[in-house]
């Protein structure tokens, strides 16, 4: 891909440029365990990460619709409870050969499914089916004790303060993240 080097060089959350609207889903399962997809670069394997269901509103649907579909699209998964907005965060990262801004909400949501998830489907983009390679239910244990990128970054603590506490009364708003 010519073009990544000169796409990187674009200024996170520069003025003016709109921010993507996303909608995540942090699914838990009957023992607690979050659900969570493995991606990487298109073109680079090696270069990979962990990270919650989701992705974009598209046209007129709410967040909440966004959340519901894209974790449908994804992993298959329609049997959920969408419940209350956890977090919020503004973050920026390079993918796909241009950099991505965006303004995302963590919907939490529980589902009676324990089986493993795989990741896929005819509701995939064309650049979802080059990029996600998995999915995992991980353990607060497993999330704290991981050498692997996980995405958010504190999502270890983030899960263990909602398994401790339940959902804030109002969504946290998370450090904005640049990678």
């Amino acid at each position: 891909m010519g073009e990544a080097p000169q796409d990187r060089r674009v200024p996170p959350l520069a003025p003016g440029r709109p921010l993507r609207r996303v909608a995540r889903v942090v699914l838990l399962d009957p023992r607690d365990r979050v659900l969570l997809l493995h991606g990487h670069e298109p073109d680079d394997p090696a270069d990979d990460w962990w990270f919650t269901p989701g992705g974009g509103v598209e046209g007129r649907e709410t967040r909440e619709q966004a959340a519901v579909r894209e974790l449908a699209e994804e992993t298959g998964i329609t049997d959920v409870a969408l419940g209350p907005v956890l977090w919020r965060r503004i973050c920026s990262f390079p993918f796909a050969g241009r950099r991505w801004d965006q303004d995302e909400w963590y919907y939490l949501a529980r589902t009676a499914r324990t089986a493993e998830v795989a990741p896929g489907g005819a509701g995939l983009t064309e650049l979802e089916r080059r990029s996600v390679v998995g999915a995992r239910w991980w353990t607060c244990r497993e999330l704290a004790g991981t050498h692997e990128t996980v995405y958010p970054t504190r999502l270890a603590g983030l899960l263990r303060r909602l398994l401790d506490e339940g959902p804030p009364a109002t969504p946290e708003v998370l450090d904005t993240e640049i990678v």
